[in-house]
Order: C-alpha cells, then sequence, then structure tokens
C-alpha cells in the first residue's frame, strides 16, 4: 500500500507530525482521511489555518506555512500494528527532516507520537525543551479512536493557535 508524501519546505512556521497514516488516507492519498478524523475542522474552527479546508485539499496547508509529516510513513490499521524498529527508524528519519526544515514549531499529533519520538512521558501542550531550535507543541490526538472529547482537543488546537499567533506567523 502507498504512503502519503511529506508536505515539508524550509522555514516553515509549524510542523504537524502524526503518528502513520492510516490505511483510508493511504488509500486515498491524503492526511487525516479517516472517518470521524477531527484535524481538519480543529485546525481551521482554532484559528491555526484561517479558511476550511478538507483532507482532499491536504497541500494546500504549504500556503498557510504549515507542514506535514509522520514518525513511521508505513500505513496500518492500527498503532499496534507498528513495529518497535519501525518507531526508531522514524526516530531518526523525523530528525534529519526537521533538522533540514528548521521549523519554529513542531506539533505532534498525539501524545503517544511525541513519547515514541522522544523516548519518555510528556503532557500535552507546550514542552519545555526545543527540537533543533524549533519549540515543540503536543496536540491530543485528532483520531476518532481517541477518548478525549471534542473540547479537550479544541482547547489544545487553540492554545497552539496562540503560541503560532505570539511567534509573529
Amino acid at each position: 500500500m502507498r504512503t502519503l508524501p511529506d508536505y515539508l519546505r524550509r522555514g516553515m512556521k509549524l510542523i504537524v507530525v502524526g503518528c502513520n497514516p492510516g490505511e483510508r488516507s493511504a488509500r486515498v492519498g491524503h492526511y487525516y482521511a479517516g472517518r470521524g478524523n477531527e484535524f481538519w475542522p480543529l485546525l481551521y474552527e482554532s484559528g491555526v489555518i484561517p479558511e476550511p479546508i478538507a483532507y482532499a485539499d491536504d497541500r494546500r496547508v504549504v500556503e498557510f506555512g504549515i507542514g506535514l509529516t509522520d514518525l513511521v510513513k508505513r500505513p496500518s490499521k492500527g498503532v499496534d500494528d507498528i513495529e518497535r524498529e519501525e518507531f526508531a527508524e522514524g526516530r531518526v528519519l523525523l530528525a534529519q527532516k526537521l533538522e533540514e526544515f528548521r521549523p519554529r514549531l513542531v506539533a505532534f499529533n498525539g501524545k503517544m507520537v511525541y513519547e515514541k519520538f522522544a523516548g519518555r512521558p510528556c503532557m500535552l501542550g507546550l514542552q519545555k525543551e526545543k527540537l533543533y531550535g524549533a519549540d515543540v507543541f503536543v496536540l491530543p490526538s485528532t483520531s476518532a479512536l481517541n477518548a478525549k472529547g471534542r473540547g479537550v482537543k479544541m482547547r489544545y488546537f487553540r492554545k497552539l493557535a496562540a503560541v503560532l499567533k505570539r511567534m509573529g506567523n
């Protein structure tokens, strides 16, 4: 099964890192296309992006200075299908991407995604440490499988929008 391309450019204000493409996203060729995934509405309604876009227009995020990638590029039904070695390889590849593209802010879409990358537990929100000069923000996963309600997700997306605004877009 094919995977999703990275949407990355140098000097982006924000790169959003997902865990890995879900099978539906890989099949249709677009990020966050899973049924019930709230990523796109949350991105707009929180003020991170100025106009609504749907998963079919995912490549348009670069117009807003936002990039998309995943920790692991292999599609799967769920995170339990990802091997430890795949996370280890993904950490190296993601570190190379962050070093090359140097965003001002990196947002991990899911606490587990950041924990798999950093190798340690974390809290949601803005982290104390930086990655390759970029601030780090951990969002609750937008997956429909995440038990956190939409209100909690929206609260963190609004905090992300506030961080971006303070950075001066």
